[in-house]
């Protein structure tokens, strides 16, 4: 996120929307029902997902990109999910192991059950 710090500047409220076409549950896409009105909301170091509902949460930054996510409210609460992330082009990928006991070794989710890949765009 340090490249976002960068480019948007700190304290930024910064609106995603999911990019169907490279967002997936091991290696597929998902329907378009799932993801059509998820958004995320990311100022600083507190985000907002919303989907079927809200989760908000802090995300810690760690070796330039690694993320650690702890969930706040909402459905994730007291959950720490694990990811690593690029942004590249203005899109932000996010790699997450669900498990949250490592962080993953790449971006692909294939045959990996516990990984899950979103692609998200800027909202304009």
């Amino acid at each position: 996120m340090y490249e976002l710090k960068k480019t948007y500047g700190t304290n930024q409220q910064i609106k995603w929307n999911v990019d169907p076409r490279q967002t997936g549950d091991h290696g597929k896409e998902l329907p378009k029902v799932v993801y059509e009105k998820q958004k995320l909301v990311i100022v600083d170091s507190n985000y907002v997902f919303s989907a079927e509902s809200v989760d908000k949460g802090v995300v810690k930054y760690r070796d330039g990109d690694k993320m650690d996510i702890y969930g706040k409210e909402g459905v994730n609460t007291g959950k720490h999910f694990t990811a690593i992330y690029k942004f590249e082009n203005e899109q932000l990928t996010i790699c997450y192991n669900l498990a949250g006991d490592s962080y993953p070794d790449g971006f692909e989710t294939k045959s990996k059950p516990t990984l899950f890949l979103s692609v998200f765009t800027k909202q304009q």
